[in-house]
């Protein structure tokens, strides 16, 4: 069996540039390592922490355990620095503190994936996430990047503060009004024009064509003709979400019900089932995971044609008017809590539609090969 890798190369190095590079910088001068108490109290407690887990051959939850301090604390070191006025941008030393703890932190989320359960599944996942921020958090301010070009996460998380009723109106206006009925329809109307379809054949071979059609038109083309339709409100947005969710649709439904094989509809046909029974008992129970499939798709697309479509008019409320006006204004940090709260909403449904189709197919046999 293949040892696992010891944390005693991040060990390396944490201490190696303790004792020869900066810091970083303070009103021009050069900051050492032992001339700053909460760096020395950071290095002590990782340093504490590796002796600690290494001192055993510990499991792989007690040892994750026995690191987590000497990680926060580590991880907290240049954010303590940085609120203290420190530039971090000459700082070599404090960088390769910062990458023999994310070193650290591989280790031991390679540790708690043997544990299994909500440690592999739940854990890992945010602990992941929550290294990536901390790597934009500690990058764009330790090297001074302008907010104009990326705002930190904390600038974004205050502005989500900041702005939370209009956020709030924002995503009512597009997600509920508009995103929420648009995809309904859409869905709904793909799913009924597939089954007409898949009863009247030459509706397929005339609609997926047309189908493949309409979909290689950009959003950018279809928003404008669906505003001076419908107006600057929801309903031009909602349809333009129905236009970009119902053949995503229709052609998943229609391969779905095309998945049924030849000795399933025989041995249907030996019951003397009909269309409509075969249909309900048979083909539909197959197809939900092509139906779900289009589902998921649609959920994404239905987000991103609404918030597009009212670049192109709209009342004075959505997340689209918000990420063009401020964009104007150059307010980077309220577009950016504004995709954020789309991104998280984005997950959101794809995520509860996951969850139904597990529930829903957990009997199918894709589901079950996965």
């Amino acid at each position: 069996m293949q040892a696992k890798p010891s944390p005693m190369t991040p060990l390396v190095l944490l201490i190696l540039p303790a004792f020869v590079l900066p810091l970083g910088q303070v009103d021009g001068l050069t900051l050492a390592w032992w001339q700053s108490m909460p760096a020395m109290a950071s290095l002590a407690v990782t340093l504490a922490s590796l002796v600690l887990a290494r001192r055993k051959p510990y499991g792989a939850l007690p040892e994750s355990l026995l690191l987590l301090p000497g990680l926060l604390a580590g991880a907290l070191l240049p954010l303590l620095l940085l609120d203290s006025g420190v530039t971090l941008g000459q700082g070599l030393g404090l960088w390769l503190f910062v990458g023999g703890i994310l070193a650290l932190l591989w280790h031991v989320m390679e540790r708690l994936t043997e544990c299994g359960g909500i440690f592999r599944h739940l854990l890992v996942p945010a602990l992941f996430g929550t290294m990536l921020i901390y790597l934009w958090e500690v990058g764009v301010r330790g090297f001074e990047v302008p907010s104009v070009l990326l705002p930190a996460p904390s600038a974004i998380a205050h502005a989500l503060v900041a702005q939370a009723a209009n956020l709030e109106d924002d995503f009512v206006q597009t997600v509920v009004k508009a995103v929420l009925r648009g995809y309904l329809w859409g869905c709904g109307a793909g799913f009924v024009v597939a089954i007409l379809a898949d009863r009247i054949p030459f509706l397929a071979r005339g609609l997926l064509p047309f189908g493949n059609l309409v979909s290689a038109i950009p959003v950018v083309g279809i928003a404008p003709i669906m505003v001076m339709w419908f107006g600057f409100d929801w309903p031009s947005k909602a349809a333009v979400v129905v236009v970009m969710t119902f053949f995503p649709m229709l052609v998943n439904t229609l391969a779905g019900l095309a998945a049924s094989e030849a000795i399933q509809l025989d041995l249907m046909r030996s019951y003397a089932a009909g269309y409509w029974r075969t249909l309900l008992m048979l083909r539909l129970p197959n197809a939900l995971p092509f139906l779900f499939n289009g589902l998921k798709i649609n959920s994404t697309l239905a987000l991103i044609g609404a918030i597009v479509a009212e670049f192109f008019g709209t009342p004075v409320v959505g997340m689209g008017f918000r990420i063009s006006t401020e964009v104007a204004r150059m307010n980077l940090s309220i577009v950016w809590a504004t995709i954020v709260v789309a991104g998280l909403t984005g997950s959101v449904l794809y995520g509860g539609l996951s969850w139904v189709e597990r529930l829903a197919t957990a009997w199918h046999p894709s589901y079950r090969r996965r």
